[in-house]
């Protein structure tokens, strides 16, 4: 982040914030807190109640899980993309080795899951959530240490995120 601010833009807190490669992970762990806050208080029964308000055609669950999901995983796979065609993942050998650590990445969660809810059908049903969910958070932390995390174990997370996204496609 630089000191000088570029003519005609207005050199502010919320721009300095904006601005600085780690505020995405700051926000998201930030507001995952808080809803993990908020839905095990005495508000949770409104809280819940929110996901179920309609804006427009879909509840506000359906925008986040279908619609705002979308954008980020198009996002995601916009970066492998680039690393594929020009970056770190341009060769087969350079390939193998996230492709094997996603892989794990995926089946270690859910076999966790499966562990400890063995005993129980119906929970078994959700054995693909901590498999879905882990990734977002892990590309959050990840823009929190900033510069000190080099690009290509960035690429690496991306590409986890895309490969669980295609293994979750219908």
């Amino acid at each position: 982040m630089s000191s000088t601010v570029p003519k005609g833009r207005i050199n502010s807190t919320l721009r300095n914030f904006l601005d600085n490669e780690a505020s995405g992970g700051l926000v998201l762990m930030a507001v995952a807190f808080v809803a993990i806050l908020v839905a095990n208080s005495p508000l949770a029964e409104g809280y819940f109640h929110l996901l179920h308000v309609y804006l427009g055609p879909l509840s506000l669950q359906h925008w986040v899980n279908d619609a705002v999901m979308a954008v980020f995983f198009l996002l995601v796979g916009l970066e492998i993309k680039r690393e594929m065609l020009d970056g770190q993942l341009s060769s087969w050998n350079r390939r193998i080795l996230p492709g094997a650590g996603a892989a794990a990445g995926m089946l270690a969660p859910a076999l966790v899951y499966v562990f400890f809810n063995r005993n129980d059908p119906t929970a078994l049903r959700g054995w693909a959530i901590p498999t879905a969910t882990d990734i977002a958070f892990a590309l959050g932390v990840i823009s929190l240490l900033g510069s000190r995390v080099s690009g290509k174990k960035r690429r690496i997370a991306a590409r986890r995120a895309i490969e669980k996204a295609d293994e979750r496609a219908p």
